[in-house]
């Protein structure tokens, strides 16, 4: 957080939330996404192993 700060104040930048402002659903679910990609590149499964189709 000390760096965020010592770069506002020197550089005279706002701060910027790389997320954006979230509602706290909002951010549970990007964490679940996360989780289950993690997954998913661990065990290296396919879309057609996980019957996923794309529209």
């Amino acid at each position: 957080m000390a760096v965020i700060v010592w770069n506002m104040v020197t550089k005279g930048t706002r701060y910027i939330n790389p997320e954006g402002y979230l509602f706290l659903d909002q951010k549970r679910k990007l964490g679940l996404v996360k989780r289950i990609q993690k997954q998913i590149d661990k065990f290296g499964l396919t879309n057609a192993e996980l019957n996923i189709t794309s529209t």
